[in-house]
């Protein structure tokens, strides 16, 4: 499983081309791995292990569409939670379709070459949504604070207009801290051999490719992790430490329980989130030892077990919209 990436230059370009070992060619056409590419060996297994791919990817794009249109079609589900909820679904399918069709492709008919500008635009829309869900996240946690916390200016703070500029806000600050990263990498020199270990064209693999100093760019990889991730991490525990002393506040048992259950959902969202991503991070910095074949596969799964457990986990924890979709099956029953 591997990527070539192909890149065209000018003819101004091929005057000054010299042949050293570190410069872009004027084509890269090699679609032939070298022996040691990544899961060379299983190529008679490709299309047994694109079948959990594809199973995941078909539960992702049924569960979050089906999530869209229950709230589209239900009025009383018109309101914030669910609001974040769709724009959770949106994200989801973004991050997954950006990764699964050429993956599949390459399982399935070794069609493992793509262009420079797809492989850059692949690798934009990859990390600018993995940074918009994040924010969603904890839009989402917001949510929950001040419905449990102050749930009588519940719909006062988070009236719809508001929900539409928290929105717009945090696909702004994806679109804008992913860009110089996106920047960057147009200009650096590529090496005569670019294949990608990897079933698509992730940040820190096309960086190992250039032949260049790329000390700028991890730098600034490390400022989005802490200065973005890190802090939706510490809003969101905030929020659920104060959630957490509200719960333990109120009088009954059945009231904390209740209280819990609408929590849950969100919490296991974002675990099921964090904990691959972080870990695939940690990863490809500091484990140089751990299989090739593993890291491509935690790679990939911190991008498709949030998509296909998203709608699953609020489809079922949530009361509103696991009655919605067993009132559409009788309905369509009867």
């Amino acid at each position: 499983m591997y990527g070539t990436c192909r890149r065209h230059r000018s003819a101004s370009e091929l005057d000054t081309f010299s042949p050293t070992p570190c410069q872009i060619p004027t084509q890269l056409t090699s679609s032939t791995p070298p022996p040691s590419s990544c899961w060379a060996f299983l190529e008679a297994a490709h299309v047994w292990i694109s079948i959990p791919f594809c199973a995941m990817y078909t539960i992702a794009v049924l569960g979050n569409f089906t999530i869209l249109s229950i709230v589209k079609t239900e009025p009383s589900l018109h309101g914030p939670m669910y609001y974040f909820l769709c724009m959770l679904a949106v994200t989801d399918l973004v991050l997954s379709t950006s990764i699964l069709p050429k993956t599949l492709s390459i399982f399935w008919f070794n069609f493992s070459e793509i262009d420079f500008s797809a492989c850059l635009t692949q690798m934009y829309f990859l990390h600018c949504f993995v940074v918009v869900e994040s924010g969603i996240f904890a839009a989402m946690a917001l949510d929950r604070y001040v419905a449990i916390c102050h749930p009588l200016r519940h719909s006062t703070i988070l009236r719809n207009s508001m929900v539409a500029k928290i929105g717009l806000a945090v696909v702004l600050r994806g679109a804008m801290i992913i860009l110089p990263s996106f920047l960057l990498a147009r200009q650096w020199p590529y090496c005569r051999t670019n294949i990608i270990l990897h079933t698509h064209c992730e940040h820190m693999a096309v960086m190992k490719l250039a032949c260049a100093d790329t000390r700028v760019t991890s730098y600034y990889g490390l400022f989005v992790l802490f200065c973005v991730t890190c802090v939706d991490v510490i809003f969101i525990a905030v929020s659920y430490v104060q959630i957490l002393k509200a719960v333990f506040s109120l009088p009954t048992k059945d009231a904390r329980l209740k209280t819990f259950g609408t929590c849950g959902s969100h919490l296991c969202a974002i675990l099921f989130f964090y904990i691959p991503c972080l870990f695939s991070f940690l990863n490809y910095r500091f484990g140089h030892n751990v299989s090739l074949h593993f890291h491509i596969l935690i790679g990939n799964m911190y991008l498709l077990l949030p998509p296909m457990l998203n709608p699953i986990i609020y489809g079922v924890r949530t009361k509103q919209i696991r009655d919605r979709l067993l009132w559409l099956f009788t309905h369509k029953g009867t």
